[in-house]
């Protein structure tokens, strides 16, 4: 069974859903790719993994770093998971390009080298946004672009944990939005 909850975020609503195993999704409405992993049908209720999921949303936005995470059941292939598993290591308010993440990944698996494009891929398909942090990957020339929920919210995001927005611009429409 899966179980929807609507959060009411700073930076509008948010929809979270949960199987027993712990959190499959969390998208803002209106997102890219939203609630694409949800099957047809879902049960709007509460869970202890919902309500661990509301916990981790107060904390974030009240600006403190959480010092948990919540039970996480992301969906997808293989790839996927290991892409989501390295997001899950980026540093409270740190960054880190997709090329760096693809190199990362490689290494890991034993390979001379990985498609920064693929890993791209991956990172926008993340169905459990903001806890699986695929907000804080950039482009290697400082480019915020690749965020399903928007730039605008990459933005706030990464300015609510304190990184240093200096070295970061947002490409010009018809380039990597």
């Amino acid at each position: 069974m899966t179980y929807i909850q609507h959060y009411a975020s700073p930076l509008g609503g948010i929809l979270l859903s949960a199987d027993d195993l712990g959190l499959t999704g969390l998208w803002f409405e209106g997102q890219k790719y939203f609630a694409a992993v949800l099957p047809g049908e879902t049960t709007e209720q509460d869970t202890p993994v919902l309500a661990e999921a509301r916990r981790w949303l107060d904390g974030y936005f009240s600006g403190r770093k959480p010092d948990f995470t919540p039970p996480l059941h992301p969906i997808g292939s293989p790839f996927r998971q290991a892409v989501w598993r390295l997001l899950l290591e980026i540093p409270y308010g740190e960054t880190i390009p997709y090329g760096a993440l693809a190199r990362r990944l490689a290494a890991e698996e034993g390979l001379e080298r990985m498609s920064a494009q693929a890993v791209g891929g991956a990172v926008g398909h993340n169905e459990i946004s903001l806890i699986i942090p695929c907000h804080r990957v950039v482009g290697s020339n400082g480019s915020l672009t690749g965020y399903a929920g928007g730039i605008d919210k990459k933005v706030r995001l990464l300015e609510l944990e304190g990184a240093d927005m200096s070295r970061f611009f947002i490409p010009k429409k018809g380039t990597a939005l």
